[in-house]
C-alpha cells in the first residue's frame, strides 16, 4: 500500500512539473507574438505545412464522417421521428463534435507527431545548440510559428470539414433514403444556430493550439538518439489526443 501511494505521489509531482514546464514554455513563446510580422516568413511556412498540406486528409475524413453520421442518425430516427429532421440532427453533430474533434485528432497524428519528431531530431543532433550559438532563440525560430499556425489553421480546416461533412451526409441521405435536397437542407436551415458553429470553432482553436504546444514541448525535451525521437513521436500523439478529448469535455461544459 505504501508503495502504491508513493508511486502515485511521484506520478502526481511529475505531472505538475511537466504541466508547469509547458506553461513556462508557452509564456516564453508568447513574448515573440509581438514580433509576428517580423517573423512572418516562418509563420507562412508553418501555415502551409499545418494547414494547406492537411486539406486533402481533412476533406477525406470530413466526407466519410458526415456519411457515417447520416447513416447512424437515420438508423436511430427510424420508426420514431421523420427523416425530414435528418439534416438538422446530422448538421448539429458535425458542427459541435465531429468536425472539430475528428479534424483535431487527424492533425494530432499528422502534424503533432511530425513537430515532435522534427524538433526532437534537431535536439539529439545538437542543431538546437547550433541555433543558440548563432544567437537564434529556438523558441522564436521553431516553436512560435508552429504554435501560432496551430491556433490559426485548425479552425479553418474545421470549417472545411464541416462543409464536406454535411455534403457527405446529404449524399448518403439522397442515395439511401431518396431524401430530397430541399428537405435535407431545409431542416439544416431551420435548426441552424451560430452558437453551434462558433462553439465548434472555439473548440478547434484550443485543439490546434494544444496539439502544436505539446508537439513543441515533447520535441524540445527529446533525448536518447533515434530511439528517443521515436518515443517522442508516439508520446506527442498520445498526449495530444488525450488532451483534445479532455478539452472537448471541459469546453462542452463551459459552452453548453
Amino acid at each position: 500500500m505504501t508503495n502504491i501511494v508513493s508511486s502515485l505521489g511521484r506520478t502526481t509531482i511529475a505531472f505538475i512539473l511537466e504541466a508547469g514546464a509547458v506553461f513556462i514554455m508557452l509564456g516564453k513563446v508568447s513574448r515573440y507574438l509581438l514580433q509576428l510580422w517580423k517573423n512572418r516568413r516562418l509563420v507562412y511556412e508553418q501555415m502551409m505545412v499545418i494547414g494547406v498540406q492537411s486539406v486533402p486528409l481533412v476533406l477525406f475524413v470530413g466526407v466519410f464522417a458526415g456519411a457515417v453520421a447520416s447513416i447512424q442518425t437515420a438508423y436511430q430516427l427510424k420508426g420514431y421521428i421523420s427523416y425530414n429532421y435528418l439534416g438538422a440532427a446530422t448538421s448539429v453533430a458535425i458542427f459541435i463534435e465531429l468536425g472539430p474533434v475528428l479534424t483535431a485528432l487527424v492533425i494530432a497524428g499528422r502534424v503533432g507527431a511530425s513537430i515532435a519528431a522534427e524538433i526532437g531530431t534537431m535536439k539529439v543532433t545538437e542543431q538546437l545548440d547550433a541555433l543558440e550559438s548563432l544567437a537564434i532563440d529556438p523558441l522564436r525560430y521553431l516553436a512560435m510559428p508552429r504554435i501560432f499556425s496551430g491556433f490559426f489553421m485548425i479552425p479553418i480546416l474545421t470549417i472545411l470539414a464541416d462543409f464536406v461533412g454535411i455534403m457527405g451526409a446529404y449524399l448518403v441521405a439522397y442515395i439511401n433514403l431518396d431524401l430530397a435536397p430541399e428537405i435535407f437542407f431545409g431542416s439544416v436551415k431551420e435548426f441552424f444556430s451560430l452558437l453551434n458553429v462558433f462553439s465548434g470553432l472555439i473548440k478547434a482553436f484550443f485543439f490546434g493550439g494544444t496539439t502544436a504546444i505539446i508537439g513543441c514541448y515533447v520535441g524540445f525535451n527529446t533525448s536518447g538518439g533515434a530511439e528517443g525521437v521515436g518515443q517522442s513521436t508516439i508520446r506527442a500523439f498520445v498526449l495530444s489526443s488525450a488532451l483534445i478529448l479532455l478539452n472537448d469535455y471541459l469546453l462542452s461544459i463551459i459552452l453548453f
